[in-house]
């Protein structure tokens, strides 16, 4: 049957969108003739890992499940509606932007039909072009509210990279953020994909394995380095992303233990107690040498010694401490225990 269209040529209200007016009209629409977004980057991220397209049954009981969606319907409660219209694409009725609100929604309107019968909707023309459809959900989401989750703003670039081959520096100028943020979070989306991984909560995992520059150096001296690391993420042997990001870049700066764990000879922990007993692990010696500078600066001697009353005394207090544990360290280090 065929719809008949919400927007008119006529219509006084327009949307920018990179540049291009578009007509929209602001409506109550009913709730029931409302679709949700498959390729909304939340709903997206939850659902088409598996790339299949999700039914409107499932996209709404899984975004019932998020914990954003349970306060967004006590907020659309107390309220007595939406505050933001849901934009919802003619004839189609797809909701561009809101699907949250929209699942929301749905949920009140289970309990009181009629009080959430109609909801606040701006509609726009269903010709608009796929690609300002995406920039304009960047604007949102990015650029504006930036309430998408890395991995969700990781998945939005990466199909306006490949899908719409939109160039990385139009798509950083668009979301204000720079090329080399862009690039990152579409490189660790494309590794994610390319290695079959669909857990949503392994995104800050393969962030890190991706910003190191030890690691990068490491993986392509071994590049199957790679598939280890997803095997070790995925037992969890790698419990957490910062054991990754502190202590990954140790093993790999340590060229023979590096060798014995890409062999595995050694399980991730042991490499790294290893390659830290023989020196990797640099954190304390850049501690005590940043300290050791910054206290040897001719202003810092210059200001300290202008301390009077209290002050004076806390830091003639701090800085016997500090000689006194300095001191132990010292004779630990010339006995050689």
């Amino acid at each position: 049957m065929k719809t008949q269209s919400t927007v008119t040529k006529s219509s006084a209200n327009t949307l920018l969108i990179r540049g291009n007016e578009i007509p929209v009209s602001t409506l109550q629409l009913e709730q029931e003739r409302l679709k949700f977004y498959p390729d909304n980057p939340r709903v997206y991220s939850i659902l088409r890992a598996d790339g299949k397209t999700p039914s409107q049954e499932e996209i709404e009981k899984r975004l019932l499940e998020m914990e954003h969606v349970k306060e967004l319907v006590q907020d659309i409660k107390i309220n007595k509606g939406l505050i933001e219209p849901l934009i919802v694409r003619d004839e189609t009725f797809e909701v561009l932007e809101g699907n949250s609100r929209l699942a929301a929604y749905r949920f009140l309107a289970k309990t009181d039909p009629l009080k959430w019968t109609y909801v606040k909707c701006t509609v726009i023309p269903k010709d608009v072009d796929e690609s300002l459809i995406f920039a304009l959900l960047g604007q949102f989401h990015i650029k504006g509210k930036k309430d998408w989750a890395p991995y969700e703003q990781a998945g939005f670039l990466y199909r306006r990279y490949k899908k719409h081959h939109a160039d990385l520096k139009v798509l950083a100028l668009e979301i204000a953020i720079s090329t080399k943020r862009v690039k990152h979070l579409v490189d660790t989306y494309e590794f994610m994909v390319e290695n079959n991984e669909e857990d949503v909560n392994s995104w800050s995992y393969y962030d890190e394995y991706l910003k190191s520059k030890k690691i990068q150096k490491a993986r392509e001296k071994f590049p199957e380095l790679d598939r280890l690391i997803v095997e070790k993420i995925r037992s969890g042997e790698i419990e957490r992303a910062m054991d990754l990001r502190d202590q990954l870049p140790v093993i790999c700066a340590a060229g023979k233990v590096l060798n014995k764990f890409v062999a595995g000879k050694k399980d991730f922990h042991e490499a790294f107690e290893e390659a830290a007993d023989s020196g990797g692990d640099k954190t304390h010696l850049k501690r005590v040498k940043n300290f050791r500078q910054w206290i040897t600066r001719p202003e810092v001697e210059e200001q300290v010694a202008k301390y009077e009353g209290k002050a004076r005394s806390v830091l003639l207090y701090e800085l016997s401490k500090i000689e006194g544990r300095a001191r132990k360290m010292v004779k630990k280090l010339e006995s050689g225990r």
